[in-house]
C-alpha cells in the first residue's frame, strides 16, 4: 500500500522542495498531497487556549484546515502548521509528524506522547546562516559599514569616519566574547578563528572542542567575558535561566563602547536597559536580528537610535536552510517507512 503523505509548506519552506527531496529518499511510490500557507508574507500566529492552541507556542494556518488537509495520512510534514490535542484526536492514521525547524514548537509534545504520534526535527538546520550573518553583523558595526551606508544614502560623505579617533577597529586586535556554544556558537567561533580575534566562550553546560582549545579559544565565566570583550555576540537558547540576561546589571559589567549582537532570541534582552545603554554610550553600537515582540512597533525607541543596526529575523533565512531541512526531514521519512528508528525524535 502507497504511504499517504501531507505536506504543508509555506513561501520559504516550499511544499515542492519538501516533495522532492522525499521522492529522492524514498521513491515515487507514495501518495503525496501538498499545500502552500502565506508565511512570511503573513505573520505566523501565537498560542491561543480559546482555539485550544495552548501548548501551541507560534504556528501559521487555521486548525480546521490543517485537520481536513492531513486527512487519513499516516506522516505529516511542515514547518509552522499547529498540531494541538484535539487536532490530533481527529487524526487516528497519524503516526509520524516532521518538523523542518529546530524545535516543535507548533506541536503540543504531550499530546503527541499521549496519542503515540512520533515527532522528529531538524536541530541546528539554519545553524550555518545565523554564524555567518552574526559574522557580518559584527563587521557592520565593528567596521562602520552601516554608519558609512547610512551617511552616504541621505547625501553625506563621511570623510570625517578615516580619522584616526573615529574609525573602526579590526577583528584581530579585539576580544569577541561568544555567549552560547551550541550548533551556532561553535560555528561562530570557527568563523571568528580565521580573523586572529581572541575569542571567549560561555557556556555553563559544555565544553570547548579540543580544537577550539588548541586554537586559543577560551572557555570563562559569564563576568569575566563581559567585562573583557570588545563584541559580544549571543547565542545561547531562552530558559528561565537566560531570560533577560543582558539586562542593567549584565551590561553594566560590559566595557564601555563594547558592541552588541543579538541574533539568537529578542527574550534574552531587555530592551529598556539596552535603550539606556545605547543612548548613554556605555553600549557604543549594536545589531539587533530578533526582538521580543515581532514584528517591532513603528514607534518603537530603538527604531530612532543612530548606533543601532536592525534586521527583520533573517538570520536564519537561505536557500541552503530550506534544502538542508527538507533533505532532514525527508530522511526521517525514509527512516519512518523502513520501520527504522529516528535520528531526531522530539
Amino acid at each position: 500500500m502507497r504511504k499517504k503523505i501531507a505536506i504543508i509548506g509555506d513561501r520559504f519552506m516550499l511544499p515542492e522542495v519538501f516533495r522532492e527531496k522525499i521522492e529522492m529518499a524514498c521513491g515515487d511510490n507514495l501518495d503525496i498531497r501538498t499545500l502552500e500557507t502565506a508565511w512570511p508574507d503573513e505573520p505566523m500566529e501565537f498560542g491561543n487556549a480559546a482555539l485550544g492552541l495552548d501548548k501551541v507556542k507560534e504556528y501559521f494556518g487555521d486548525p480546521g484546515e490543517v485537520v481536513d488537509f492531513i486527512g487519513d495520512a499516516e506522516i505529516f510534514v511542515t514547518q509552522l502548521a499547529p498540531l494541538s490535542e484535539t487536532m490530533m484526536q481527529r487524526l487516528p492514521a497519524l503516526k509520524l509528524v516532521a518538523v523542518s525547524r529546530g524545535g516543535p514548537i507548533n506541536i503540543d509534545m504531550a499530546a503527541a506522547r499521549t496519542q503515540g504520534i512520533t515527532v522528529v526535527n531538524v536541530p541546528g538546520r539554519n545553524a550555518s546562516a545565523v554564524a555567518e550573518f552574526a559574522i557580518g553583523a559584527i563587521l557592520a558595526e565593528t567596521r562602520l559599514i552601516r554608519v558609512g551606508h547610512e551617511a552616504l544614502r541621505k547625501g553625506e560623505w563621511r570623510g570625517d569616519l578615516y580619522r584616526a579617533d573615529r574609525t573602526g577597529r579590526e577583528l584581530n586586535e579585539m576580544t569577541v566574547g561568544v555567549i552560547g556554544y551550541g550548533n551556532i556558537g561553535t560555528k561562530v567561533v570557527r568563523l571568528l578563528r580565521a580573523f586572529g580575534c581572541r575569542i571567549l566562550v560561555t557556556d555553563p553546560y559544555v565544553q570547548l572542542s579540543a580544537d577550539d582549545r588548541n586554537g586559543g579559544v577560551e572557555l570563562v565565566a559569564l563576568d569575566e567575558l563581559l567585562s573583557r570583550s570588545d563584541v559580544i555576540t549571543l547565542h545561547p537558547r531562552v530558559t528561565e535561566e537566560t531570560r533577560g540576561m543582558i539586562g542593567k546589571d549584565t551590561i553594566g559589567r560590559m566595557k564601555p563602547g563594547v558592541t552588541l549582537v543579538n541574533t539568537a532570541r529578542g527574550p534574552l534582552v531587555d530592551y529598556d536597559a539596552l535603550y539606556d545603554a545605547l543612548v548613554s554610550g556605555h553600549i557604543g553600537s549594536a545589531m539587533l536580528e530578533t526582538f521580543a515582540v515581532e514584528p517591532v512597533p513603528a514607534d518603537w525607541p530603538l527604531l530612532q537610535l543612530p548606533n543601532v543596526t536592525l534586521t527583520p529575523h533573517i538570520a536564519g533565512a537561505s536557500v541552503r536552510t530550506v534544502t538542508y531541512a527538507a533533505e532532514q526531514a525527508a530522511d526521517e521519512v525514509r527512516r519512518f517507512i523502513a520501520g527504522l528508528p529516528p535520528v531526531n525524535p522530539c
